[in-house]
Order: C-alpha cells, then sequence, then structure tokens
C-alpha cells in the first residue's frame, strides 16, 4: 500500500524544496507558518488522513483527492492535462502507409485488449535485478505462488510488480463533461470502433457477437472505405466542443442530448478508442508534436481514453486523457501495439481487403445540430485556433553523448538532464523557479504519481557556480558540485517512487481540510506555497523502443512544459511554451548546459 509519509518527514522536505526559491527573510516566515502547521492543524488532519487510510485498505489515500482535482478542473483537457507520445516509424518502410498501419496498429490494439480482458497480460514488473527475476524460470516459479505471498517472492529478488488498476480504462472509456465534476464513463460490452477522418464521425463493429475480433482484412476493408469516403468536412466539426472549458462543454452536451444525439453520442462514449485519420503528411517533429499534442481541433475527440491518431504518411501516435490514468499504463499500451504490429503484423503491403459489405458495416454518425450548438461550436473553434496560434512548441537533439558516458562518470542521467534546466533558467532568466519532475508510484497499489523537486540548493550552487562564476572554479570543484546534485537528485527521486515525497501528502492534508469544511489553514495560504505550486518548469521523461518523442503543454501560462529523453549517445528535449517565455532560447541554454557539464565531466576546462 503507498505510504502516508510522517508528518516531520514532508515538513523537512517541504522547507528544503523552499530553501532555493526564497531569500532569508521569506523562508524564515516560511518555516515559522510550517512548523506551526506540523504542530498544530496540521497534526490534527494527519492523525485523521492516517485513519481514514486505515479504513480504506482497498484503494491508496491519494485516490479520491486525484481523481477529484482532475475532474473537477474546469480548463479544457487538451494542452492543459493531455500529453501525447507518438510511435517510432515501422522499422520496414513499405508497412508506414496509412491504410496498412492503421490496420496493423488497431489489431495489435484489439489482441491487447482482448489478453488484458482475459487475465493473460505480463504483470507489469520493474525489475532492479533483472539477470535474477526477468527469467523463465522465476517466472514458472511464482506462477504457483499464492497472490497473497507472490509479491514478497518478487520482492526478496528486486522485482517490484507495479499497479494495473488504471488499465480497464483504456478502452471503451471516456471522460464525460458535467457541471463542477466531469464522469469517467467505461462500457467494457461495446464491440465498435471510432474513426475521425475531415472531422466526420464513423464506428464499425470490430468483435463479433461472441467477442472475437474481425478477421484483420475485413478491419482493413472497412478503414480503406472510409478512407475513400469524399464526403465534405462538416461546416460545424464536433470534435471542437471536446476542446471548450469543462461546464460550457457540458451545458453543451446536454443541448446535444436534448435535441435527439443521445445516439450517436453513445456511440462515441462506448466506442473501444478514437483512431483519428489526418489526410496530410508530417514534416518535420515540430509539425509532428503539434499534430499529436493538438491536431486541428475537428479531427479529434480529447476526452476519449485515447485518440490513436495516424497521419497519411503513416506517421503514428497517442494523444490520451490524463484523469483515468498515468504514463506508465498508455506506455505499456505503446510498446505492446508497436511490438506485435511490427513483428506479428497482421496484414502485408500485398495483403488484399475482404470482399464485404463496407457500407452496410460503417456507419457515419449525423448529429442534429440547433442555432446554440452551432454557435457554441464556432466559439469552441475560436478559442482552440487562439490557444494554439500562441502555443510554441521547439525541440533539440544534443548528440554529444548522453546515458553511457554520463554512467561510465558515476553520474545519474536524470540528475544531470534537471541540472541542465536549471542552469538553462539561471543563465536565461536570472532565477531559480519551482520546478516539478513526474515520478510513478505504480509499485503501490492505486499509486499515481509523486512530484520529484529537482530544484535544490545543490543545483542552485552548481547553476550559479557554472553561470556566473566560472572563473573561480576549478574543473575539478565543478565536478563535484555536479556529484553533489546527482547524489542528492537520486536520493530524492528514490524517495518520491517509495512513495516519500512531501506533494501528494500534503495535497491530501489540504484535501481533507476542504471536505471537512474546515477553515484553510495559514500554512497553505502563505504565497510561498503558491508559488512552489506554481510549476513553471514542469517535466515529465520516459525512454522507450517504441516511442519517438512525447510532450504536453505548459502547466502555467508562463511557464514550459518539457519532455525529455536521455538515450544511450544523445538527449532529446521538446519543449512548449506561450509568448511569456521563450522556448527556442531556454533550448539553446540547455544545449550550452548540457555541453559545459559533459566537457566538465571529460575533464576538459571551459569557457564562460
Amino acid at each position: 500500500r503507498l505510504p502516508v509519509p510522517k508528518l516531520e518527514d514532508t515538513i523537512r522536505r517541504y522547507l528544503n524544496a523552499q530553501k532555493p526559491l526564497l531569500n532569508d527573510d521569506q523562508f524564515r516566515k516560511t518555516e515559522e507558518l510550517a512548523h506551526h502547521f506540523e504542530k498544530g492543524i496540521g497534526r490534527e488532519l494527519h492523525e485523521q488522513l492516517v485513519a481514514q487510510d486505515n479504513q480504506n485498505k482497498h484503494t491508496s489515500y491519494i485516490t479520491g483527492p486525484w481523481f477529484d482535482m482532475y475532474l473537477k478542473a474546469r480548463e479544457p483537457v487538451v494542452l492543459n492535462f493531455n500529453a501525447f507520445m507518438s510511435f517510432n516509424p515501422d522499422p520496414k518502410s513499405e508497412y508506414n502507409d496509412q491504410l496498412i498501419r492503421a490496420t496493423n496498429m488497431t489489431v495489435s490494439a484489439i489482441r491487447f485488449m482482448k489478453t488484458f480482458r482475459a487475465g493473460y497480460l505480463e504483470p507489469e514488473v520493474f525489475h532492479l535485478n533483472p539477470e535474477k527475476s526477468d527469467t523463465q524460470i522465476f517466472k514458472k516459479i511464482i506462477r504457483f505462488v499464492p497472490p497473497s505471498l507472490s509479491w514478497f517472492g518478487a520482492y526478496m529478488v528486486n522485482a517490484y510488480p507495479l499497479d494495473m488498476s488504471q488499465y480497464f480504462r483504456l478502452f471503451n472509456s471516456t471522460r464525460l463533461p458535467k457541471l463542477n465534476r466531469d464522469e469517467l464513463y467505461t462500457d467494457e460490452k461495446a464491440k465498435h470502433l471510432l474513426v475521425l477522418r475531415h472531422g466526420n464521425f464513423y464506428v464499425f463493429d470490430v468483435l463479433d457477437r461472441d467477442g472475437n475480433m474481425l478477421k484483420p482484412s475485413e478491419i482493413q476493408a472497412h478503414l480503406k472505405y472510409i478512407l475513400s469516403d469524399n464526403s465534405p468536412a462538416p461546416a460545424f466539426p464536433l470534435g471542437y466542443l471536446s476542446s471548450e472549458n469543462r461546464d460550457t462543454w457540458a451545458l453543451l452536451r446536454k443541448n446535444l442530448l436534448d435535441n435527439g444525439n443521445e445516439a450517436a453520442l453513445q456511440k462515441v462514449d462506448s466506442a473501444m478508442f478514437c483512431l483519428s485519420l489526418d489526410d496530410f503528411s508530417i514534416k518535420d517533429f515540430v509539425h509532428l508534436s503539434h499534430t499529436m499534442l493538438h491536431g486541428d481541433g475537428a479531427n479529434r475527440w480529447y476526452d476519449k481514453s485515447f485518440n490513436l491518431i495516424i497521419a497519411e504518411d503513416g506517421t503514428a501516435g497517442v494523444n490520451f486523457e490524463h484523469s483515468w490514468g498515468d504514463g506508465v499504463a498508455v506506455l505499456r499500451f505503446q510498446n505492446e501495439v508497436f511490438k506485435d504490429s511490427t513483428k506479428a503484423p497482421a496484414i502485408s503491403p500485398q495483403s488484399q481487403p475482404a470482399s464485404v459489405d463496407s457500407c452496410g458495416a460503417v456507419q457515419k454518425l449525423d448529429f442534429k445540430l440547433n442555432d446554440a450548438l452551432k454557435a457554441g461550436i464556432t466559439k469552441a473553434k475560436q478559442k482552440f485556433d487562439a490557444t494554439v496560434e500562441s502555443l510554441s512548441l521547439n525541440l533539440i537533439q544534443f548528440r554529444e553523448g548522453g546515458k553511457d558516458l554520463l554512467k561510465q562518470k558515476k553520474v545519474s542521467p536524470d540528475a544531470v538532464a534537471q541540472l541542465a534546466f536549471q542552469m538553462a533558467f539561471l543563465r536565461q532568466y536570472n532565477q531559480t523557479v519551482a520546478t516539478y519532475e513526474s515520478c510513478s508510484t505504480a509499485a503501490f497499489k492505486h499509486g499515481r504519481t509523486e512530484t520529484i523537486r529537482p530544484a535544490s540548493i545543490h543545483t542552485k550552487k552548481c547553476s550559479e557556480a557554472f553561470v556566473k562564476e566560472l572563473v573561480k572554479h576549478s574543473t575539478e570543484e565543478l565536478q563535484k558540485l555536479i556529484v553533489e546534485c546527482s547524489k542528492y537528485h537520486g536520493r530524492l527521486t528514490k524517495e518520491a517512487a517509495m512513495g516519500q515525497g512531501f506533494d501528494r501528502h500534503l495535497f491530501g492534508l489540504r484535501y481533507l481540510a476542504s471536505s471537512k469544511g474546515i477553515a484553510l489553514p495559514d500554512f497553505y495560504q502563505d504565497q510561498a506555497y503558491a508559488r512552489l505550486n506554481h510549476n513553471i518548469i514542469s517535466t515529465s521523461t520516459l525512454v522507450s523502443p517504441a516511442v519517438q518523442l512525447g510532450g504536453f503543454g505548459p502547466v502555467v501560462s508562463d511557464g514550459f512544459g518539457v519532455g525529455y529523453q536521455v538515450h544511450d549517445d544523445w538527449i532529446g528535449c521538446n519543449v512548449s511554451s506561450y509568448p511569456t517565455r521563450n522556448g527556442k532560447e531556454f533550448l539553446q541554454c540547455v544545449c550550452k548546459s548540457l555541453e559545459d557539464i559533459f566537457n566538465v565531466l571529460k575533464g576538459k576546462k571551459i569557457g564562460s
């Protein structure tokens, strides 16, 4: 189970995270408020939280508050919450045709779903010592150990089974807009797929009456039929509604239902997933990021648990809604779909579509729109276009080294990437600001995420040495500063992964106070608390053989959304920003910082 940290540990960690962001006077005030909270109302809330947690052993203390946080948020899901991960191309270039890839990936997605629902999907396990635990012998033995003990058997060989309770929401699921708080809806009985093309909505069954998958050649025939349908794009594309403010969308949805669209919406909500077929090819990585992160607004349904997006040239990616689950579940799905569709593709470029009546099998959904709905769609489009217009996406690939060299120098690759972001921001804006790195707590029952706080007194000291005081430090001294940052970041990462951060605990206490009608404690009214939770640099990382790149929007209007990957011999970074920040310049500073760090680690003297 996800542990509730000790209150004194949480306060100590909180103050450590505040230290690099505050001057001495500000810090003293925050420290005083924190200790007052720890001894008073904070202690009472903590004891209540622990008692509540002990009464709810079937779940974790963060589950309810975290769902609420997502579902009560009224901002549009697109750019504010939805993230994307794009697939690598199929190694066999002739398989990167839109129809072939759409068919193969759809078939692999259905195979994944059926394997999962039948209980045959291999458990997700984090192997700290794969030579011992990631073996056929170990898997055979552990299979016969009763579930109540099997996790302990895995733990003995340093293998950690991860929570898979989110996986069921991958399929047949949608976030429904409701006033004040949205709902998650899942209908596992539905057998159809939703396909979007030119902003038109199509559905067809991919499972038969007995739950068996249609032949791949039939799925191919139906997709070919949709791709060759030359219906014009709708004058009022419904997709834009899912990009609206949630309360606005909830009212428009009620209007849609009242206007005779219940059956059509039911088809959309219950569909296995949404396959978005775009009618253009991808020009470059920036175009790829824009396409997968938000697209044109008409050819997406952002409320679906995920949209599988396939461009005309076969470039594919996933845009996923975030309330139901986290990156780990989506990444497992993508890894399996990529592996299956490339190693065991259902159809080949030589395959012929089946001779079936696609005209009868594929239903094009028609929506009845009154003037209020048309006006609503027009307004949603204007807002969407304006927001997208103001969003910048920038990428770099740093090719002078990666994980291999950093491990050889005995420093953490993730710590070095995070140090480069701190150094870059200091170089660009002469500031150290609140920084967020997401860490999965899936090693625990119903774990979600915890925050790593990469901005520390160590990164501040090291960044200032590199950016402002180079002449004062020898290469050896700079190396020591990097090693200190690496050790401290390693500790923070380990603590977060073990549920020993401070962010979720403080969030849980605040949520508890609010749910009991207790006045918001002074601790939470501190400007420093608000500033720490205004995450100007928001970061998330993943590396996978299936994924080319990933990204998300800034979480605050004056922030950067940083998706990054540390590969064996290079580092990739994808940054989103709005006009108040310059993402291109930030990445130039990241490049300079990485260059300096790598040179120092190699023992080279660097110039300012």
